[in-house]
């Protein structure tokens, strides 16, 4: 047991992380010089002081003098990325620890910058002048038995190990060289330990790094109500229009053809529709610029026609009810795009549960808001009525709802499947 404690002891003081830790010691060290010299011509220049440079208590002054005009120094925004990359690489910081990636912004992210750079060439240079002068001197107690006092007294050594005491000469050497290892692999674990709370991120940092995250989830999550909605409708229309013209291909070549051209149709407004959601995530990618085709404009309610005739084609008998979409006022563009995409899902969803039922579409304008209502029979198959939770596409239209502050509500009641959507025109403003 005592054995296994020392190797750790020995492990946590001279291992690798605690050798990187040094280097990174004696580096900050080397960082305090230019400030160190530049006080010490100052203060020589000011106080006229005979002596400054070899005098211990005037050192001190020096030292403690310079770490102010780093700290000043390090309010500049690119040094924390430089202060980051070498904690990272030298600290030993566990995997958990969180450092900021960007230069320091904020004024609060740079007072936090500023002091850890003081700290790191504070204690950097404590450690590096004991490395530079422990060594020598440990090496001088462990070598007096056998070179003598005298060479000691010629190098300015106090007579403390004269006479019989010489014998405890290398035993106070080597404590002193343990010394220096322990104080080395403290100072090291003191700025592993501050690193994260000086060099992380700023509560400010936190918020954009958590906005910039949501941003680009909601970014990713219309993509893929955009894909499923035009793509799924397409895909949905043709395999019933497919269907159909396999089944008739020889007794009526009439209808196939028919069925073929309106597979075509399909298929050709899907792709346009297709290259309109890929344009929306090149401009947001890539933004725009001379040169660059724009993406195509996304359908609205004054598209719904078409989106029916290739519906119908499919075989299901679609019945818009209400105002024409050209006749509904004051409709806001967005309003008048989602509108679209609700309509297309609901058919979508109606196509791939309910097959080519017919299907009811009421559109109108109720106090200040849009109200959609679809339904449609419900056979024996349709998941729906098993699974009101509903699957992708009916959380895609509640998605979409909430976006505009509405609501959306659906579910099966007296064999029929219906699908109500509100959405203030209010929202959109």
């Amino acid at each position: 047991m005592t054995r296994t404690r020392w190797r750790r002891w020995a492990r946590a003081a001279l291992g690798r992380r605690a050798r990187t830790r040094w280097v990174h010691l004696v580096l900050g060290g080397a960082l305090l010089m230019p400030y160190f010299l530049l006080t010490t011509v100052l203060l020589g220049s000011v106080l006229r002081t005979p002596g400054l440079l070899t005098s211990f208590p005037w050192q001190l002054l020096a030292f403690v003098a310079a770490l102010p005009l780093a700290a000043l120094t390090a309010l500049f925004p690119l040094v924390r990325p430089l202060e980051v990359t070498a904690a990272r690489a030298l600290c030993g910081l566990p995997e958990s620890a969180e450092l900021a990636a960007g230069p320091a912004v904020s004024w609060d992210a740079r007072q936090r910058t500023a002091l850890w750079y003081a700290l790191h060439l504070a204690v950097g240079g404590l450690v590096s002048g004991l490395t530079l002068a422990v060594p020598p001197a440990a090496l001088l107690l462990i070598a007096l038995p056998v070179s003598g006092p005298s060479y000691g007294a010629e190098l300015g050594w106090p007579g403390a190990f004269a006479g019989g005491r010489v014998a405890l000469a290398p035993a106070a050497g080597v404590l002193l060289l343990a010394g220096l290892v322990v104080v080395a692999a403290g100072a090291g674990a003191l700025l592993a330990r501050c690193a994260p709370v000086l060099l992380g991120p700023a509560p400010a940092d936190r918020l954009a790094a958590a906005e910039e995250r949501a941003a680009r989830l909601a970014s990713r999550n219309r993509l893929a109500r955009e894909l499923h909605d035009s793509v799924g409708h397409a895909l949905s229309a043709v395999t019933l229009q497919a269907g159909a013209a396999r089944r008739v291909l020889d007794a009526d070549p009439g209808f196939a053809r028919e069925a073929l051209e309106a597979i075509e149709e399909t298929t050709r407004g899907a792709v346009a529709e297709l290259d309109s959601v890929l344009g929306l995530l090149r401009e947001e990618s890539e933004g725009t610029g001379p040169g660059r085709a724009a993406p195509s404009p996304s359908p609205t309610l004054a598209d719904l026609d078409g989106l029916l005739a290739r519906t119908r084609a499919a075989g299901v008998t679609v019945d818009l009810g209400g105002p024409p979409p050209d006749g509904l006022p004051g409709l806001p563009p967005v309003i008048s795009r989602e509108a679209y995409r609700i309509v297309q899902e609901g058919l979508s969803n109606a196509l791939r549960h309910a097959g080519p039922v017919p299907v009811r579409v009421r559109m109108t304008m109720n106090g200040g808001e849009l109200e959609i209502r679809m339904e449609n029979p419900v056979s024996g198959s349709d998941a729906r009525a098993r699974h009101p939770g509903g699957g992708r596409g009916l959380r895609g239209i509640a998605e979409r709802a909430a976006l505009l502050r509405g609501s959306c509500a659906w579910g099966a009641e007296a064999g029929r499947w219906r699908l109500t959507v509100r959405l203030p025109l209010g929202a959109a403003r």
